[in-house]
């Protein structure tokens, strides 16, 4: 304590940054492990640079440009990319972070309103680092949480306005990691629809190289997973930095280096379009990224994500539990099913061997193809003759358990819901809405939106013996607005879609306990780790064809 050093040791990792005399917080290190505690020797930060703003403190005239800054802010004479920008109500965007105070817990607390890892008292340690801007009066937590077992070290950011005036968050992102060298490849996962996650590896190069989505979930273009690894690096050799942010929004991973060869790395949500009101005493927390180091090899890192999201990510009954084979109706059928096709189905694959059957889209409102009813709840006793219970019992007769499709966050304008509520989707008043499979967003963002369709899927499940749901979510935001939210908080939607559809979720597992949730977006577009925290498993990809 008397460095000023916070060092994190996990098996065979260390990560550890430094307070100096001016309160300033400056990463020292992360890699593999050291067993040494005084390592501020490691610090360099060049002096005063020319023609670059210098800060003139106990350390001498030394620039924050090219300093390894733990949090930066913007608009403090660090001209590379921030984690934080934010606005006063002068229209003023600098911020500072100074450090005012630690505290370390055993186990790790929750998120409001977030999945992320959990942990047992004896599993993990949490380093929150309480820190403060002066002018404007925000303070801002830094919360680190040390898996030892996995080598995985856990970030995010809480920030509170203790000031007296409101101010917008313009960008926070949840980790900023600044290394001492440029000489990485960078792994990322692109894809397209059916075509989902595909390996690229490339070296990194002066100024930025970045992946995003400004779509409202993760997209099948890119993963919000990234890598740097040794240019050498193998599955089974060299150096490897893993980053994956627990969250199923529009993101932003990104990759800069800067003037003097070193290298900064973030990942968050995407700053796109994004703000946030915070009056007085409200608080804003942003998601967590889960962080791995391995000297030995990309094989190592993989296994410790894969490690700490089957353990201390994923919950609930089905965690650790075989789960049933199940066939779809979907593409043996599409919309053209009916009762008897369900059951003849269900006969033929109790012969194979499986053990679920699942009925797929089009068995509710007057649904014969993908133009209408998305929000009309209601079973189609056309189709499903003598209702649903009638089907699901004889299909649990024959053997198998019986499970459903639903599209919750979705709504058709041929429906009696929209005919009802039209503002209740995203749109933006007096524009144009633009429509994918027919259908437009329902806004998650609004509580009464939420409580209808979940009375609804509540009522369903609880017709009938259902023990699986599929959530599938066919359509990516576009118009994002409402006529409720004030013109200050107008961009804090796409944000209060994702966290309506987490607290929708974490309902029915309350509710429904022993249910199994798989989650789908058009196959692999919400892939991600905030998902696996609601649903153990998750739909791949479309590409399901037999080969």
């Amino acid at each position: 304590e008397s460095k000023r050093v916070f060092k994190l040791d996990t098996k065979k990792s260390t990560y550890a940054f430094h307070i100096t005399n001016s309160k300033n917080l400056l990463h020292l290190y992360y890699g593999g492990y050291i067993p040494e505690t005084d390592i501020t020797h490691m610090l360099r930060i060049p002096g005063d640079e020319p023609f670059v703003p210098a800060v003139h403190d106990a350390m001498g005239p030394h620039s924050f440009d090219c300093a390894p800054i733990e949090f930066p802010t913007s608009g403090v004479a660090d001209f590379r990319e921030p984690a934080m920008q934010v606005m006063d109500i002068n229209g003023m965007s600098a911020c500072e972070c100074y450090y005012k105070d630690y505290r370390i817990t055993d186990g790790k607390p929750k998120l409001k309103g977030l999945p992320a890892t959990y942990a047992a008292d004896d599993e993990a340690q949490t380093l929150e680092v309480f820190c403060y801007d002066p002018h404007s009066g925000l303070d801002i937590t830094l919360c680190y949480s040390v898996f030892p077992k996995y080598d995985v070290i856990t970030r995010s950011v809480r920030v509170e306005n203790n000031g007296l005036s409101a101010i917008d968050i313009r960008r926070l992102i949840s980790m900023s990691l600044d290394l001492d060298r440029m000489d990485y490849d960078m792994i990322t996962l692109h894809g397209t629809w059916a075509r989902e996650r595909h390996v690229q590896r490339f070296p990194i190069r002066f100024g930025k190289q970045s992946i995003d989505s400004n779509r409202g979930a993760t997209s099948h273009a890119h993963n919000n997973f990234f890598a740097l690894c040794d240019h050498t690096a193998t599955e089974d050799f060299g150096e490897a930095y893993g980053f994956a942010l627990v969250y199923s929004g529009s993101f932003l991973g990104m990759v800069e280096v800067g003037q003097y060869e070193k290298t900064r790395a973030l990942l968050g949500i995407n700053p796109y379009d994004f703000s946030w009101h915070l009056e007085p005493g409200e608080d804003f927390q942003a998601p967590e990224v889960i962080m791995t180091y391995s000297g030995e090899g990309i094989g190592q890192m993989s296994r410790n994500f894969h490690d700490v999201m089957r353990n201390n990510l994923i919950r609930g009954k089905w965690k650790d539990m075989r789960r049933p084979i199940l066939i779809n109706n979907w593409e043996a059928t599409y919309f053209d099913f009916d009762t008897d096709k369900l059951l003849d189905i269900a006969r033929e694959a109790k012969k194979a061997g499986i053990e679920m059957l699942v009925m797929d889209d089009g068995w509710f409102g007057h649904r014969n193809d993908d133009k209408s009813s998305l929000g009309d709840w209601f079973v189609n006793e056309d189709k499903i003759k003598g209702g649903l219970k009638h089907l699901v019992d004889e299909v649990n007769k024959i053997g198998l358990k019986f499970g459903i499709w639903f599209e919750p966050e979705m709504i058709s304008p041929d429906s009696k819901l929209y005919a009802e509520h039209q503002d209740w989707c995203i749109h933006i008043p007096g524009r144009h809405r633009t429509t994918v499979r027919s259908q437009l967003v329902l806004d998650f963002s609004r509580k009464e939106v939420r409580d209808y369709i979940y009375d609804r899927i509540k009522a369903i499940l609880s017709s009938a013996n259902i023990e699986y749901v599929k959530w599938d979510m066919n359509r990516q935001l576009s118009e994002v607005g409402n006529e409720v939210f004030p013109a200050e908080r107008q961009r804090e939607i796409w944000h209060r879609y994702v966290l309506g559809v987490y607290e929708m979720q974490e309902r029915l597992l309350t509710d429904f306990p022993d249910l199994l949730l798989e989650n789908c977006a058009g196959g692999g577009s919400r892939f991600d780790a905030g998902m696996l925290y609601y649903s153990p498993q998750i739909w791949t990809s479309d590409d399901t064809d037999a080969i």
